[in-house]
């Protein structure tokens, strides 16, 4: 089920291709399958940094076909979070992936399953030739050299970017790398696709050619963005974090409103988000 922060369950929409969250505790919640279609679920997912709380109770479940922008303020626990579904951060709980629960036993068949798309694609281009890059993924899941070079060549055609199979990746673009960096991924079969601020160094055509892209791709997909059009042009839902909790999980143009989510500067605030940003110790 779906549960806000209040504590009061609301009807989940169980129609395929929708996330449903919650930023309340989950311990002892039925949260079964995660619905039709789960390939993730979690329940009562909690990390502490000391005496303070990074994530609070988050549980729910992430639908196969799915596509949802992950939305908040800076440090408000949406990273953590995705670290999470593919064990590069563990605090407690549980999390189920493709069936697999999440431990120290499974994690090299859940980072298959779970691609992460950094926001800085010089992070995971390191190979003297984009071929390369995306071969090594493959190799390292153990198939050979030549099976390697056949799943990269065709994840590389996929994004557009086959023509670039011998060229260095730091001799790319920015839109170039985001799309070498995300064929690396779309290599090793993911089931869910991460994207951390996809649209960061990205020029207009540059982000609208990202937006052609993930819509074509048929994997579960969690955004982490800032930029509402961008992800107001491929997601149907949005959740909001703050301070490690889930503060509301609805379609996007309802979370966009309610908070006041946009980088317009010359209209006056809403007064539930004047209510809401009163309430807030920055």
């Amino acid at each position: 089920m779906l549960y806000c922060n209040h504590g009061r369950p609301t009807v989940p929409d169980r129609r395929r291709g929708v996330t449903a969250f919650s930023g309340v505790g989950g311990a002892g919640r039925d949260v079964g399958n995660g619905g039709l279609g789960a390939v993730i679920t979690f329940d009562n997912v909690e990390l502490r940094h000391g005496e303070r709380i990074v994530l609070r109770g988050l549980f729910g479940a992430i639908e196969t076909g799915s596509l949802t922008a992950l939305i908040g303020a800076n440090g408000s626990g949406k990273t953590t979070f995705v670290l999470h579904l593919n064990g590069l951060l563990q605090g407690s709980g549980e999390i189920d992936v493709c069936g697999m629960r999440v431990g120290k036993a499974t994690l090299a068949s859940i980072r298959s399953k779970v691609g992460m798309v950094f926001q800085d694609s010089d992070e995971q281009l390191f190979m003297p030739t984009v071929l390369e890059d995306v071969a090594f993924g493959p190799m390292n899941l153990g198939m050979s050299r030549m099976e390697a070079v056949v799943k990269a060549t065709w994840a590389l055609g996929e994004v557009g970017m086959d023509y670039a199979l011998d060229k260095a990746p730091y001799h790319l673009s920015a839109g170039e790398k985001k799309r070498v960096a995300l064929s690396g991924v779309l290599a090793m079969n993911p089931e869910v696709l991460v994207l951390d601020e996809p649209t960061t160094f990205l020029d207009p055509p540059g982000r609208r050619s990202l937006v052609h892209l993930l819509r074509k791709l048929p994997q579960a997909k969690l955004i982490i963005t800032h930029d509402v059009n961008f992800a107001m042009a491929l997601a149907s839902r949005a959740v909001f974090f703050e301070k490690g909790k889930v503060l509301a999980d609805a379609p996007i143009d309802e979370i966009v409103r309610r908070f006041d989510w946009t980088a317009g500067y010359d209209t006056l605030a809403s007064d539930e988000f004047l209510r809401y940003s009163a309430q807030r110790r920055f």
